[in-house]
């Protein structure tokens, strides 16, 4: 079976633009497969394409020392576009002035396709904006319906597709959907972790990934005590979806403010947590300065946490759905474009959307909901009539309140 990502045909048609194409995202999702995909189409579209990785010392070392020294691996035509994919574009010494100069003197003949794992050196070494030059596309590890691509559950991602397109259709296989999605719930979206055979290999996979975040993301980054950036991790995944109090994390860890939030900064950039802002709005009792935090993959959260227990026997069930909601949400919106909204008395709604047309949505998410709980939402309905307020959950009693299908 050959399968592509959501992200792919994005990608592919932004090729056809003259701004350089980014990638970025964590470590292992699957950008570099993607870019090959992309090569791949290319040259079977009779394309001149090289495919290039900084990871190579001899590679990097001749881009480092100039630019234009890419054209050892290709040969530029003038009556043809000509392709070059970069792998792992954080490694250059300096890729802002590298993708500058390929841009400013040979836009239109050469397109350049990157793929950057970090943003905390995309953003530190990118010091030029490269405005006008660039497109930055984020990649995550997949989605649900991407995952049930991935393993070959065709049939059930036939009646997830079906479920998502009828608002009040209840599919025949429920019982085998909620049980994939609660195993996707506990070990992620990683492609590694999906397409693992059994559970245990999954466990496996997920402590290769820590693993590998602690020693290349967390130490490429500075972070001189690792001990104490790991106890934070897993404060922050014992605590997914609640107010992050950056003072009472300093205090619990016995740290000064300023290094946890570095530690916080260092944990953004590498892709793995996000803080949610709040929403602000009219209502003058609302809480405008704490974030929540989400992590942008359950099964990384969960691992951290050492838990891999099935949905049944977990009392974090309703925070791994939040958690999963955020992600669903984030790979249709962009970040700046999700909040929260919270009263210093209490009254909350897990998610404020801003839609392309302006307006706004409100999503609460529920492991079971019942409907004499919607008059807690009564507050958020009287202050913002304007804001449509959806309850999504697992157990439901109507078809259309099912969190699948958004």
């Amino acid at each position: 079976m050959f399968h592509r990502r959501a992200l792919f045909e994005t990608i592919w048609q932004h090729t056809k633009m003259p701004e350089h194409t980014i990638i970025t995202g964590p470590r292992q999702v699957g950008k570099t497969f993607l870019l090959k995909q992309i090569q791949s189409e290319l040259e079977r579209a009779h394309q001149a394409v090289v495919f290039l990785t900084c990871e190579d010392p001899t590679i990097l070392n001749r881009l480092n020392k100039h630019p234009e020294n890419v054209f050892n691996y290709l040969t530029l035509k003038d009556d043809q576009k000509t392709y070059v994919i970069i792998d792992e574009v954080q490694y250059l010494k300096d890729p802002s002035k590298f993708l500058k100069l390929l841009f400013d003197k040979y836009s239109g003949r050469l397109k350049v396709l990157a793929s950057g794992s970090s943003a905390f050196y995309l953003d530190q070494k990118f010091t030029d904006s490269l405005s006008g030059r660039k497109r930055i596309f984020q990649m995550y590890g997949c989605s649900f319906s991407e995952a049930l691509q991935l393993s070959d559950q065709q049939t059930l991602l036939g009646e997830l597709k079906r479920v998502q397109e009828n608002p009040v259709y209840l599919s025949g296989v429920e019982i085998q959907l909620k049980k994939a999605f609660s195993e996707y719930l506990v070990f992620g979206g990683y492609p590694a972790v999906v397409t693992a055979a059994d559970i245990s290999e999954k466990k496996i996979q997920l402590k290769e990934l820590r693993s590998s975040f602690l020693k290349r993301d967390i130490l490429e980054a500075g972070v001189k005590n690792e001990a104490k950036f790991y106890e934070l991790v897993i404060l922050l995944a014992a605590q997914t979806g609640n107010l992050v109090n950056k003072t009472e994390l300093a205090n619990t860890l016995r740290m000064a403010d300023a290094t946890v939030e570095n530690y916080l900064l260092v944990l953004q950039k590498t892709f793995h947590l996000h803080l949610l802002r709040p929403f602000v709005g009219n209502v003058r009792k609302e809480l405008t300065k704490m974030p929540k935090a989400f992590f942008h993959d359950n099964g990384l959260r969960n691992s951290f946490l050492n838990d891999f227990r099935s949905i049944d026997s977990r009392q974090d069930k309703g925070e791994l759905l939040e958690n999963y909601l955020f992600t669903a949400l984030r790979n249709t919106h962009d970040l700046d474009e999700i909040n929260f909204w919270r009263t210093a008395d209490g009254n909350e709604v897990d998610f404020i959307i801003q839609n392309d047309d302006s307006s706004k949505s409100a999503f609460e998410c529920k492991w079971r909901f019942q409907k004499s709980g919607a008059s807690k939402y009564k507050k958020f309905a009287i202050n913002y009539p304007e804001i449509s307020l959806k309850i999504v959950c697992f157990d439901f009693e109507e078809p259309e309140n099912w969190i699948l299908k958004i």
